[in-house]
């Protein structure tokens, strides 16, 4: 491997020779010139020194990688869009939020601020080297050891998920849900004949499959709960879709055994026809009759998992660099980021540096499922943790590294990909785009911003509005994110002509002022079902009218006559229904309409009247048209606009 020189440390830092000699000099590293080599680990510590220094001098540098957008240079600036695009008016440049840049206009404004812009390198080569530093340990035969089992709780809706739950741990979640339903995904650890079960409960609603999804990747079983009285549902279907694609054993719970109406053996029926034979029924699936109101066959339960557990010989190594998964997170108002993790492999500590995603940080405090403070997280352990830059997006990866450095440099590189990806979808429409669907019939749609208590809300609730898109109104949410709705969110939905929805949040009062100021609608709920009927509605305003063509009666053609100045008039018997004056019509001759048209005049004998009724004679005239025949039919017709609805 060949060393680094002085010079070239000097060109890389755009210092002089001479002042990076000294620098070294004064941190006793051996140099002579501007060619002394510098020993590797020598090197990292006197970088970083140099880097301080440089930016003492200059301000602190931000580095470009590529193309500079407004929206770009605002994020790195940490200043909002609209305060970059007036430096930039009063600099003499128009540019948009999404507009490129030179960098040489990017470094006049950053230097308004205080900072230097510097050209980067390639943001994958960067980013490929940093991420080697995150590669997980191999683990080795001799350090594994046996750890708990994760069982995640799956069902349809009202099935009794929670409620078995409670019985397990004997806590009553369902009280303090909105409607009584589980909104969330929560993470449990009881203890089972002396051995420590963790327990995932995920939300029954259809609308939080991604979340559901998430739990059977981090699980080792499913117990799927079906109520002994309502038998297989869509949802239940979804559960056992889940559990095989995540390919964990299956135990299944039948529920409310004690109701009047309850038929395990239909249940068992059900579950063949999805394929899970029960072992009473010559299968392998094992099926535990329960009833977690009278806290019924719950021990057995619990003696099928470890059961289970064991045949699976679940096994992780507990000395190496932890790794895990995010199950939910969350930015609580007093403690700021704070994600539900389950630790998969290694030990996490109090203290250690980890990178979440796109979030990096150092762990400050761990709380565990019974809200006590741990020191450490062992293998299948659920912890929240407190210390995170942002908040992380749940299925996301945990990994602990070395050093706090290394895990804001990975975060940073990643958030940096991310907004390129984002912008690079977002580009405007070019003319080979535009011509090619100039002949489509044009989509209307209905931008949202979503903002929700928990990230797994918010993408349960973006899934279940962007299923509302059809073929003339596509509904599209612009933005998603945890937290109040506040006043960056509002300009968003000012400048995108979006309306704002918080599910289990409320505006700051600043962003309510601004959202009146601005006329930016924000909605406010706490069940979703609400939300999809509300843009539901918006949306059939949105449809263009349906206009439905309505026949009010039909007359024969008797007599032509001809006036001079007027045209041709038609001697008319009504032989159907009304004709109105000033409706429209439509000539039909030989059962083919030939013309479509208004009238002209009606009359009966010389007096203009409103309308004729069946069995009356009348004289027609149509605007415009003159060629009318003896025989023809005559049909009258009105046009109505008919309410649209989704289908």
């Amino acid at each position: 491997m060949s060393k680094t020189r002085v010079y070239q440390i000097a060109k890389e830092l755009g210092m002089s020779n001479e002042d990076v000699l000294v620098k070294l000099k004064e941190l006793e590293i051996n140099v002579v010139d501007e060619n002394s080599e510098i020993e590797e680990d020598e090197l990292e510590l006197a970088m970083d020194i140099l880097k301080d220094e440089v930016a003492a001098t200059n301000g602190p540098t931000i580095k470009i990688d590529g193309k500079l957008t407004v929206q770009e240079l605002a994020n790195k600036l940490d200043k909002s869009a609209s305060e970059i695009i007036m430096k930039l008016m009063k600099m003499g440049t128009m540019a948009s939020i999404n507009q490129e840049i030179s960098l040489e206009i990017g470094s006049l404004v950053a230097s308004e601020y205080g900072f230097e812009l510097v050209q980067g390198g390639s943001d994958e080569e960067e980013l490929e080297a940093i991420e080697e530093l995150l590669e997980i340990e191999e683990d080795r035969e001799e350090d594994l050891v046996k750890r708990p089992p994760v069982v995640t709780v799956m069902g349809h809706v009202d099935h009794g998920k929670t409620s078995l739950l409670d019985a397990i741990r004997s806590t009553n979640v369902t009280s303090s849900e909105a409607g009584g339903i589980t909104q969330h995904i929560g993470a449990s650890e009881v203890m089972v004949n002396g051995e420590k079960v963790v327990f995932l409960d995920t939300p029954g609603h259809e609308a939080f499959t991604s979340m559901r999804a998430r739990g059977a990747q981090v699980t080792d079983m499913a117990i799927l709960v079906v109520a002994a009285d309502d038998g297989i549902m869509p949802q239940t279907v979804e559960a056992i879709n889940h559990a095989k694609a995540a390919n964990v054993p299956l135990i299944v719970a039948i529920n409310k055994i004690d109701k009047p109406g309850a038929n395990p053996d239909r249940v068992k029926q059900e579950l063949s026809e999805q394929g899970l034979l029960v072992e009473d029924w010559g299968g392998d699936v094992i099926c535990v009759p329960v009833s977690a109101l009278k806290r019924e066959g719950i021990d057995t339960l619990l003696e099928m998992v470890l059961l289970v557990a064991e045949v699976e010989e679940l096994k992780a190594n507990p000395k190496k660099r932890a790794v895990g998964t995010v199950i939910e997170a969350e930015l609580d108002k007093g403690r700021g980021p704070v994600a539900t993790i389950l630790v998969q492999g290694g030990t996490l500590n109090v203290g250690d540096p980890i990178v979440c995603g796109l979030a990096s940080g150092k762990v400050r405090a761990m709380i565990n499922s019974k809200g006590k403070r741990v020191k450490a997280a062992t293998p299948s352990t659920a912890v929240e943790i407190l210390g995170l830059s942002e908040v992380p997006q749940g299925g996301d990866q945990f990994v602990a590294v070395a050093t706090d450095k290394i895990a804001r440099n990975v975060a940073e590189k990643r958030q940096q990909m991310a907004r390129e990806e984002m912008l690079k979808s977002n580009q405007r429409m070019s003319l080979d785009d535009f011509f090619s669907q100039m002949g489509d019939a044009e989509v209307k749609e209905l931008n949202i911003v979503i903002k929700a208590d928990v990230q797994g809300s918010v993408q349960a609730v973006k899934q279940s509005l962007e299923k509302l898109s059809n073929e003339e109104v596509a509904v599209r949410v612009i933005h998603g994110g945890v937290g109040a709705v506040t006043e960056s969110d509002v300009m968003l939905a000012a400048a995108s002509n979006a309306i704002i929805i918080g599910f289990s949040v409320r505006p700051v009062p600043g962003a309510e002022m601004l959202a009146q100021k601005e006329s930016v609608d924000v909605r406010t709920y706490t069940i979703i079902y609400k939300a999809i009927e509300d843009v539901q509605a918006a949306m059939t305003g949105m449809l263009d009218p349906e206009y439905r063509d309505e026949d009010t009666g039909k007359a024969e053609v008797r007599e032509t006559f001809k006036l001079s100045g007027v045209g041709t008039i038609a001697g008319c018997y009504v032989t159907n229904g009304k004709i109105f004056r000033g409706s429209k019509v439509r000539v039909v001759r030989d059962g083919i309409i030939i013309h479509e048209g208004e009238l002209a005049a009606l009359k009966r004998f010389k007096d203009d009247v409103k309308e004729v009724n069946y069995g009356y004679e009348c004289g027609m005239s149509f605007v415009n048209y003159n060629d009318i025949k003896e025989g023809d039919i005559i049909e009258a017709y009105i046009t109505k606009e008919v309410e649209r609805k989704l289908k």
